[in-house]
């Protein structure tokens, strides 16, 4: 017989006690390519949206964790707008709002100057956008509208009796846009007690590849206001509070499932060991060296760590892509998980295969053929 069958022979003889093993290490897998993955698939829509748009540089106000507490002066848009290498400013505020009986609960509202070119990028579904000189108007995402049930002509009651009408829908290559809702940024900043304020602005240089440029770009921003930053999209992106935070969850559930993974792959292990002492005996016996039995009980607790990587990670895709579809999560996270967190959940797979079978391969390598043939 094979080793290798022999291997797959050991795995399938306590089938139940195999399958739970294959379960606990599932879950732990499925966690990690679950939740990391849709952290890390929230931080790469901020990404793609913000490199779909061709944003250099974001201008907040300093030392603001979440960029909803932050605030800057309107005045300073025209300021930036006139430094040498600056191509385009996007001035904004943005706030977050619910709509329980939809089952919604984070949907962003963004205030847009109307007719600008920062609504360039979306694709126009039904009616028009939102114009200079409009009133109680707003533009709904395809994803938002579709969870809202709402058509152009409709009306929206977005905060208590401050009713807007649908004029127009968009579609976005980015998820989180197609999720949210426009309004001119006139009738957001009272709405939320930003009047003459932005809470940012997102900055494009004559070339964004030029690393020199951008830097003395940045510096000149700096420069106009006190306690105000201009940062790279991917800095800014990286010290945003509720994706540190996000990620920071995700990987300590994500550890605590893998501990009860590798203690099952230990416990089956070495309930197996005890069972097989007269088996193991006659191995040594027969001419197996330790660093053979080593390797037997490592490779056996490996196969159980691969299944269950391929079952967890089975069953994470699924999760994920079902979760797309809730209402209360549609239009925050993209579907599709990462290649390279996928390869995470394998990696994790073998490492708690090898530390669950290693004591245990351990414990089988030092029987002596004499003392493991005197057990019954």
């Amino acid at each position: 017989m094979r080793f290798s069958s022999f291997i797959l022979k050991n795995v399938r003889r306590r089938p139940l006690r195999s399958i739970l093993t294959i379960v606990a290490v599932a879950l732990g897998v499925g966690a990690v390519v679950s939740l990391v993955g849709i952290s890390t698939g929230f931080k790469q829509s901020f990404m793609k949206l913000y490199g779909g748009v061709g944003v250099d540089l974001l201008v907040i106000k300093g030392r603001v964790g979440r960029q909803l507490e932050s605030g800057i002066p309107e005045s300073l848009v025209d300021r930036v707008q006139a430094i040498p290498g600056v191509v385009n400013v996007i001035p904004g505020v943005n706030d977050v709002i619910s709509f329980p009986d939809a089952d919604l609960y984070m949907v962003v509202v963004n205030g847009w100057v109307p007719e600008s070119f920062v609504f360039d990028h979306l694709t126009l579904k039904g009616g028009r956008f939102i114009k200079k000189g409009d009133r109680r108007k707003i533009n709904l995402g395809a994803v938002l509208a579709m969870n809202l049930d709402k058509q152009v002509g409709d009306t929206v009651e977005v905060y208590d009796g401050e009713v807007f009408e649908v004029v127009g829908i968009f579609d976005s290559f980015s998820v989180l846009e197609s999720g949210s809702l426009v309004m001119p940024m006139k009738e957001l900043q009272p709405l939320i007690g930003r009047e003459d304020q932005i809470l940012g602005m997102s900055v494009m240089t004559a070339d964004g590849a030029d690393a020199e440029l951008v830097a003395r770009v940045a510096k000149e921003i700096e420069s106009l206001e006190k306690g105000i930053v201009a940062r790279p999209a991917r800095e800014h992106i990286d010290s945003l509070t509720e994706i540190k935070l996000a990620s920071s969850m995700a990987w300590l559930t994500s550890a605590i499932a893998l501990v009860i993974g590798g203690v099952g792959v230990m416990n089956t292990m070495i309930m197996s060991v005890q069972e097989r002492t007269r088996e193991i005996g006659v191995l040594r016996a027969i001419g197996w060296r330790r660093s053979r039995i080593v390797k037997m009980i490592l490779s056996e607790a490996i196969v159980l760590g691969v299944i269950g990587a391929a079952v967890g990670i089975g069953g994470a895709l699924v999760l994920v892509r079902f979760l797309t579809q809730l209402p209360a999560v549609a239009g925050l996270i993209e579907g599709d998980i990462p290649l390279y967190v996928i390869g995470y959940g394998v990696f994790l797979a073998l490492a708690v295969g090898l530390v669950g079978g290693l004591f245990p391969a351990l414990i089988a390598s030092r029987m002596t053929p004499t003392s493991a043939l005197r057990q019954e």
